[in-house]
């Protein structure tokens, strides 16, 4: 049941605001199948985890926070229901009324101008999500021809498309406000160096100290250092004998190297392998030769998985798992990744495969 917010409670509120000196927020909402007494969390994520920040009691069949923000800052509200549902919405909390439906459908937060803003990204976001969900269901089904599950797929990729079309487009249209730079923390991997560059330019100077913007940064000038046409990047790890090994002691020495940044937990990279050891059994010589600089944090599952896979090239890893050094200066977010290296060490392609990956090397190994 909706009950309207007391009157009187709100005054108090606005007034214990008006005390501290600064304007305050109030956020009153209502709980789907929610009953009296049920708990709401106002929660931060830390990682995986959700950290209590406040909580409130269902009353009259509404629940209330009060406080005072600095920033703007994207936290959750949860409840558990009796029905054992637990209902959860992201929003930003700031200084403002705040009204709110928690529900397990299209949950809202609105009444400033920052969460209307996210609202309305949630809100196209919750027309296309659905759709896809229903798809990945419906791939798993038993029993579908490889042209219907192709079909499927083919109709996912679509809606993806669709999103991340959503994201970027709102990450533009509110880059100078906690929308953008929340949607920028989510999707920048998936950018392209001028798209972050422009949008980096726009951060408001509020959030640049930001932790996550500053990897962004960081993410961002390892692109364009590491990008095609630039002399390669050199770093220094252990070989697996655990003895100092340099990339300049493979790569600008007149053979065309390619660099597979990859690791043992890594699905992909290891299902990839088979066809790079057919590329290097057919060129390796005097004028190609391929790196391995893995991801792995065990020195043991790093070993285990050379050895298994029978790859017998030179390897390297300072076993950091994604602070990988080398990873980092090349802003390899995602395994596996190839960096194929000229002759005279200038990256020549990034992150090729298959077919493509042999031209390439076959044409500067002609060269």
């Amino acid at each position: 049941m909706r009950r309207v917010f007391k009157t009187f409670a709100f005054a108090a509120a606005v007034a214990v605001a008006a005390c501290s000196g600064k304007p305050g927020y109030v956020i009153t909402g209502t709980v789907e199948t929610g009953a009296d007494g049920d708990m709401v969390f106002l929660q931060e994520r830390q990682g995986w985890n959700f950290v209590n920040l406040d909580t409130a009691v269902v009353s009259a069949g509404q629940f209330t926070f009060e406080g005072v923000q600095e920033l703007p800052k994207n936290v959750y509200l949860s409840c558990k229901t009796a029905e054992n549902n637990v209902l959860r919405t992201d929003f930003f909390l700031e200084n403002g009324k705040l009204t709110v439906e928690l529900k397990k459908e299209n949950p809202s937060v609105k009444g400033t101008a920052v969460n209307d803003a996210y609202q309305a990204v949630k809100d196209q976001i919750a027309e296309v999500y659905p759709k896809m969900r229903e798809l990945s269901m419906a791939a798993r089904q038993e029993g579908l021809s490889e042209g219907q599950r192709d079909s499927i797929y083919a109709e996912y990729e679509k809606l993806d498309n669709r999103m991340s079309e959503i994201n970027l487009n709102a990450a533009k249209a509110n880059i100078t406000n906690a929308v953008g730079v929340h949607l920028l923390k989510s999707i920048y991997y998936g950018l392209k160096v001028d798209e972050l560059d422009a949008l980096l330019s726009q951060v408001p100077e509020s959030f640049k100290s930001d932790e996550t913007v500053v990897k962004i940064q960081k993410y961002a000038n390892a692109l364009k250092t590491t990008a095609v046409g630039q002399k390669f990047v050199d770093f220094t790890m252990k070989d697996l004998e655990g003895k100092d090994v340099k990339l300049s002691d493979y790569v600008g020495k007149g053979k065309v190297v390619v660099v597979d940044f990859w690791a043992s937990w890594c699905g992909p990279c290891r299902a990839g392998m088979p066809a790079l050891k057919e590329l290097y059994k057919k060129y390796k010589g005097d004028k190609f030769e391929i790196v391995g600089v893995s991801l792995d944090k065990e020195e043991a599952a790093w070993k285990k998985g050379i050895e298994d896979l029978g790859i017998n090239w030179p390897h390297m890893s300072d076993l950091k798992y994604w602070d990988c050094e080398g990873a980092q200066l090349y802003g390899v977010n995602a395994i596996p990744h190839l960096v194929v290296m000229d002759k005279d060490g200038v990256i020549a392609a990034r992150n090729i495969h298959g077919a493509e990956l042999e031209a390439k090397v076959k044409e500067l190994i002609a060269k």
